[in-house]
């Protein structure tokens, strides 16, 4: 069998492989990126130091860079998936070292975001909403703005005021609940979106593991809290003022952000939390959960076609 040194020198030696290897080493010489690093280097490189690298300089220019290459992340072409080369000069050599690509920094920002969301019951759709497909037409342009002004003057542990977001079914009112919630965890705040309907449900349950007060303190002291579709469950008077109205009333002491979305207007939620499901009229309990919703929150009317 042929010693591997005696095989490279018989290849070295090859016409068409010395031909071969002047092409592409003047490929690699003259690709942008190498150029710009060899002339930012030329004080302190030789020649010989650069034909000692050529291994290297081609296996950068044989990899895609800022994701130039790459239809996606799952589809990255490098050697490293999600990691794209990088030129450097240290002791006397060139060297290629590798970092996160910008869809791999974007894929990380997410996963870390996603994180901070905790949600019960909540859409996939919903935890995925965005601004930017937020559709700002004339009957969602107020809710937009409102919630513009929160994320902007909202920071971290800071006392205030979230938003009653009402209005017809399918209108948005969730979505954009989400979408203030994707821009809180890229400010690295947390938030928690419950589905109210679910949630009592739940709640009833608890009462049988005995997990109920825990999972109430929890609600309670969460940073920023958002009950999505209150109004839509069939309220008992037990869920009103054993579940909601601690939850409520702490909230409204400590002043922390709690956001809610309805198909009922403040009148029409306080009809809604009145009557129990035995029928029973209890206007004056209704009327203490309403304080509290008003004292959290600020009103907006979401319009505009059914979305969904």
């Amino acid at each position: 069998m042929e010693k591997i040194n005696k095989t490279l020198q018989r290849l070295a030696s090859n016409e068409n492989f010395q031909k071969r290897y002047q092409q592409q080493r003047q490929q690699v010489l003259q690709h942008p990126d190498i150029k710009a690093f060899l002339a930012k280097h030329q004080a302190e490189m030789t020649q010989e130091m650069i034909e000692k690298s050529m291994s290297k300089l081609f296996e950068y220019t044989n990899q895609s860079k800022e994701c130039d290459h790459c239809e996606s992340l799952e589809k990255c072409i490098n050697f490293m998936k999600g990691y794209h080369p990088e030129l450097v000069f240290a002791r006397n050599s060139i060297d290629v070292i590798y970092k996160r690509c910008p869809r791999k920094v974007m894929a990380d920002e997410k996963k870390k975001n996603e994180k901070l969301i905790k949600s019960l019951y909540v859409p996939r759709d919903i935890l995925e909403a965005t601004f930017e497909d937020f559709e700002g037409d004339s009957g969602r342009l107020d809710a937009g703005d409102k919630a513009a002004t929160f994320l902007m003057n909202y920071e971290a542990g800071k006392k205030a005021k979230g938003l009653y977001l009402y209005g017809k079914f399918g209108v948005g009112k969730s979505y954009l609940l989400g979408a203030i919630a994707n821009e809180l965890a890229k400010k690295q705040i947390a938030s928690m979106i419950v589905y109210v309907p679910e949630l009592l449900r739940e709640m009833k349950s608890s009462i049988a593991d005995s997990t109920l007060n825990e999972k109430i303190e929890a609600l309670k002291k969460e940073s920023i809290l958002m009950l999505d579709d209150i109004g839509a469950e069939a309220m008992s008077s037990w869920t009103r003022d054993e579940v909601l109205g601690p939850i409520l009333q702490f909230r409204m002491l400590e002043s922390l952000p709690t956001f809610f979305t309805s198909n009922f207007d403040f009148q029409g939620l306080e009809h809604h939390l009145t009557y129990s499901q035995r029928g029973e009229e209890e206007k004056m309990k209704a009327r203490r959960i309403m304080e509290r919703i008003r004292t959290l929150s600020e009103p907006v009317q979401v319009d505009g076609p059914n979305r969904r």
